[in-house]
């Protein structure tokens, strides 16, 4: 069974896992690593990306909630077989450890938690509002 972790692109080192691009377009810079695998239904839509955080939040968790734990699960087995790697590491852009900055990748996080009890720990220092709890 896969196991699931966050983190940005610019951190990200190769000995952590599977490195999975979770955003619209890949970085615009030369990763030290492949970018070999992505799943596109956790990317935020162009809908909604410019919204504040509240509404971005219920937007992103309604695409989440249409897609759908199974499905989810299935394309991450899937890629967990292909890479011969069970730690899969979502990717997005986002230093969370800047005050008030949020990002997707926690907001999939806590809804994969919510829905199936598996935690998905960040592998970056988090800011003051997350280790709090006030930010997920």
């Amino acid at each position: 069974m896969f196991e699931l972790f966050t983190h940005r692109y610019r951190d990200f080192k190769a000995e952590m896992g599977v490195p999975v691009r979770i955003t619209l377009s890949p970085p615009r810079w030369a990763l030290p690593y492949t970018l070999d695998h992505k799943v596109p239904e956790l990317a935020p839509s162009r809908a909604y990306f410019g919204a504040g955080r509240a509404e971005f939040e219920l937007a992103y968790r309604a695409q989440l909630d249409r897609c759908g734990v199974e499905a989810l699960a299935s394309r991450f087995q899937r890629i967990a077989v292909a890479a011969e790697d069970l730690r899969l590491v979502m990717l997005c852009f986002e230093d969370l450890a800047e005050p008030g900055e949020w990002c997707h990748r926690r907001m999939f996080a806590a809804w994969w938690q919510e829905r199936t009890g598996g935690q998905v720990r960040e592998l970056g220092p988090l800011g003051p509002a997350y280790e709090q709890g006030v930010l997920m």
